[in-house]
């Protein structure tokens, strides 16, 4: 019997008309294999990976298949998506034991959960060097039947081994000036000078090391760093990682020129990119940043907000091709014979021009990826306008991608912060309303009586697996991000509820470092911890973000004492990987620039001039600045304690390290403040 119906993960959903009996990760699973005494398949995946559905397609929905397994194992299927503690513990015995990982992860385990044979995607038949799924299924099956004694042997080596693995050991004290010169330094070594970004193929959008770059060009003015986040910026939305007509970030390229994406659109990314363009925006005044930055909020906005508020977690790869058959980019490609059937020949032909789509193409089977090759030459303005119009309404009559409406509170939060900060940059208060929006809901349904926070949701109704590390921060994050732009001291209050969980139940009291579960979360071989940055900020170093912020906001010792401990990990790694812990170098920068404190004291929040002075407040880049914003008086932050108007006017207060400027009545005073190292 398949157990996955009632489930809220919407991967899990996808198999839940398969042959295969699965059960959701959980004891009754393993209670079972001890029941019949059989080793345990799990399976690892999430809704837009486009090799599981492969997978999926070959083996989970091949009866003969299915009834082996069936036979022979007690199947498990896991959305690392909403266990993610789950993931990393066996994701880490696949990259120790096979030097590499991925999805769909694939990994055999005894009924104690101890793993004993590990892989990702398994062909239906041999090809390429590797075994057929069912070819594996037969070896484990024959190694568990006749030689189970050595594979419970081998399990136990590999949870004893995992158990003496250490992170590498940190420094008791927060990175310098020397470590974060030694960070740029080793950047600026592994930096692709003529295409932009970092490494090879395939080539991820570094979201977290331009944070970094862009902070420490504010703090610095070194122009080095600056350059590489703007010609990276610039490369990656010229590419086909950018969708060039409806806005929005795909995954990664899979070649190092960011002309072939592979096509899902995650929340986190776009989240992520959307603050880190409209960062650049306020460091450079850069058209292509604040375009950037609006369409992929808008995006956010127009395709992944649901209607409870929140936001979904993923857009996938594949979408039906018009001939029922679900292809990779299918949404997203076109030949110049489809720009002229959808524009007509004179706009076909410029749209070809315009886009780069050639007859050959850029991607598979004469099809093209559009992204903006040209950097010199004029076109019209409003006929370009008119094509991506058109073209964009052409594309809205193919059959779209599925959606996963999966709500994650961390991601959440990272739009929250995203959204905010692009609405009161730009002017656009149908943003910061968005981003209010996803907020109301993680306090309506994510967030408990006891102020814990639920992984995930879907169309409202929260899901079981409780928030992990990167989910009270991310989420803290967005709300201290709110309480800046809207001036609601309440998302501060939300925010210290839930770095108060941080510190009491994530905090690793002998290290100073962080845990990725809490103290009281389900036991598995072992309790993940990793400080290092993946496609989203690590729980760790995000954690010390927030806590920073806090402290920055309240004064609290213990916030910011815990913020300078956990920041240790990056004193160690920052000049070794600075590629893999961009978050913590950012949060680095914030706290070696105080960071600031700015408090906005106004006779109202709709006060032209105190919003001015609150805007441009914002608009400082100084890295990791705080902001406050109230009358006078008022108890909605401690920063507006003791603010008195000067002569009757709105007045800005910047202090950092236990110093006050004098106050200011005036914007470029503010703004001078703000921008000096």
């Amino acid at each position: 019997m398949n157990r996955l119906a009632g489930v809220t993960s919407p991967y899990l959903l996808q198999h839940a008309d398969n042959p295969v009996d699965w059960w959701p990760w959980g004891p009754e699973a393993f209670a079972e294999a001890k029941r019949r005494g059989v080793p345990v398949l799990l399976s690892v995946g999430y809704s837009a990976c486009h090799w599981c559905h492969v997978m999926a397609h070959e083996s989970f929905e091949d009866r003969d298949t299915a009834d082996y397994l069936n036979e022979h194992f007690v199947s498990v299927k896991v959305d690392r998506e909403e266990r993610p503690d789950v993931d990393a513990v066996y994701m880490e015995a696949v990259q120790a034991a096979t030097g590499q990982g991925g999805w769909p992860m694939t990994v055999f385990l005894t009924p104690d959960a101890e793993p004993f044979y590990f892989g990702t995607y398994f062909p239906p038949v041999p090809r390429h060097g590797m075994p057929s799924f069912r070819q594996v299924l037969e070896g484990v099956q024959q190694a568990w039947s006749t030689r189970r004694d050595e594979v419970s042997e081998v399990a136990g080596k590999i949870v004893r081994d995992l158990a003496q693995r250490e992170i590498v050991r940190q420094a008791a004290e927060a990175p310098g000036e020397q470590e974060l010169a030694q960070a740029l330094l080793g950047l600026t070594r592994e930096y692709d000078a003529q295409r932009g970004g970092f490494g090879g193929a395939p080539k991820f959008p570094p979201s977290m090391a331009l944070e970094f770059l862009l902070r420490h060009h504010a703090r610095t003015g070194a122009e080095g760093a600056l350059q590489m986040a703007r010609d990276t910026c610039e490369r990656m939305a010229r590419g086909g990682l950018y969708d060039q007509l409806g806005g929005g970030f795909a995954r990664y390229s899979v070649d190092r020129d960011w002309v072939v994406p592979h096509f899902e659109k995650m929340l986190y990314d776009n989240a992520l990119l959307c603050r880190v363009y409209a960062h650049l925006w306020r460091a450079t005044g850069s058209d292509l940043a604040r375009r950037v930055a609006l369409e992929t909020a808008d995006f956010l906005v127009r395709e992944l907000r649901t209607e409870q508020g929140g936001f979904a977690s993923a857009l996938d790869a594949d979408s039906d091709d018009g001939t029922g058959r679900h292809v990779e980019g299918a949404y997203y490609v076109w030949t110049p014979g489809q720009l002229v059937a959808a524009l007509g020949e004179d706009d076909g032909r410029l749209a070809a021009q315009y886009f780069g789509v050639t007859d050959e193409g850029t991607f598979e089977h004469g099809r093209s990826v559009l992204q903006l090759p040209q950097t010199e030459g004029v076109f019209d303005a409003e006929k370009v306008a008119s094509v991506r119009e058109r073209l964009l309404s052409a594309r809205a009559r193919r059959p779209a991608p599925g959606r996963d409406d999966k709500v994650v509170a961390a991601w959440n939060g990272l739009a929250v912060a995203a959204l905010a900060e692009t609405g009161a940059y730009f002017g656009r208060p149908d943003l910061t309303e968005a981003a209010l929006g996803a907020a109301d809901l993680l306090v309506r349904v994510h967030l408990d009586d006891h102020g814990r926070l639920a992984r995930t949701s879907k169309d409202g109704r929260v899901g079981a697996n409780a928030g992990v590390l990167e989910d009270y921060a991310d989420v803290a994050e967005g709300f201290l991000s709110l309480a800046s732009v809207t001036g609601e001291g309440v998302w501060l209050d939300f925010a210290g509820l839930l770095l108060d969980h941080v510190l009491v139940r994530f905090a690793d009291p002998a290290t100073g470092g962080l845990y990725d579960t809490a103290s009281d979360a389900e036991q598995l071989i072992r309790r993940p911890q990793d400080p290092t940055d993946n496609a989203t900020p690590s729980g760790w170093t995000a954690a010390a973000g927030a806590l920073l912020s806090y402290a920055a906001h309240t004064g609290s010792a213990p916030h910011r004492a815990a913020a300078e401990r956990a920041l240790g990990v990056v004193k160690t790694l920052g000049p070794r990987v600075p590629r893999f812990i961009g978050w913590g170098l950012a949060v680095a920068e914030a706290l070696l620039d105080g960071p600031r404190e700015v408090a906005v004291a106004g006779p109202a929040l709709d006060d032209e001039r105190t919003a001015d002075l609150h805007r441009t407040a914002l608009l400082g880049v100084a890295p990791g600045a705080v902001v406050a914003c109230g009358t006078p008086g008022s108890d909605e932050f401690p920063l507006l304690a003791d603010r008195t108007l000067v002569d009757g006017a709105p007045t800005a207060y910047v202090c950092r390290g236990f110093v006050c400027d004098l106050p200011v009545t005036d914007p470029a005073a503010l703004r001078a403040r703000l921008a000096s190292p």
